[in-house]
């Protein structure tokens, strides 16, 4: 399995100006690479099994992970339940209509996927990025404030940053007591200084020899959500 190094750098999206990624959904190219995030994951997944995409053979592949979700990493479940159609609305399954049975169904099966820990980051990065690139692969069914701070968070969890449970509270809180006109702009100010402060503290570990994260981090953390797992 192909595993995403961290990003070395946040970085800007040319065309939305934010982070990279933190533009989605509304942004194609930051969309584009959220999509990406489980694409690259599937394509090397078909190379293992020796399939071609586009084909009856890819498709029956796409069935067989998803009757099995909790054997395969979160990232090629959900990119073969991308493949398949929703018998209830039509959509890619699980990414339909809020209420409709099959996609909310599916939606919570994967969950029993597997989360893999990338090299270097805190215990629960992986579950964190699961969680928000399925919230902004879904936006139709979660609140217009979670989807914009979830988004925002994106960049720097790809990044290999973990908010605290404080950090993650106060960003949440400041969303929802926001007038909506400003809310977004005030939500990318805290999240801003989030990212400044992550890279510095990065940089500093690195000169220092060290891990960015906790001395006792495992190089790679592996786990299943669990379907009644918080989300």
């Amino acid at each position: 399995m192909v595993r995403q190094e961290t990003d070395a750098t946040l970085r800007r999206c040319a065309e939305c100006g934010g982070y990279a990624y933190g533009g989605a959904p509304a942004c194609g190219t930051c969309r584009d690479l959220v999509d990406g995030i489980v694409e690259g994951e599937w394509a090397a997944f078909l190379r293992q099994w020796d399939t071609v995409a586009g084909g009856d053979q890819e498709r029956a592949l796409a069935e067989m992970v998803a009757t099995e979700p909790d054997r395969h990493d979160w990232r090629v479940v959900d990119a073969a339940l991308d493949r398949l159609v929703c018998p209830d609305c039509g959509d890619r399954l699980a990414r339909g209509p809020a209420g409709c049975p099959a996609c909310d169904r599916a939606h919570g099966f994967r969950y029993a996927a597997i989360e893999t820990d990338r090299p270097g980051v805190p215990p629960g990065n992986e579950h964190a990025l699961r969680v928000n690139v399925s919230v902004v692969r879904r936006p139709q069914v979660t609140s217009e404030s979670e989807v914009l701070v979830r988004r925002l968070l994106l960049p720097l969890l790809l990044a290999g940053f973990l908010p605290t449970t404080e950090e993650a509270q106060r960003v949440g809180a400041l969303v929802k007591k926001s007038p909506p006109g400003r809310r977004a702009q005030l939500a990318e100010h805290v999240v801003e200084a989030l990212a400044e402060d992550f890279s510095r503290t990065r940089r500093a570990a690195r000169a220092a020899g060290s891990s960015p994260t906790s001395p006792d981090t495992p190089a790679a953390t592996r786990r299943r959500s669990g379907r009644g797992r918080s989300r």
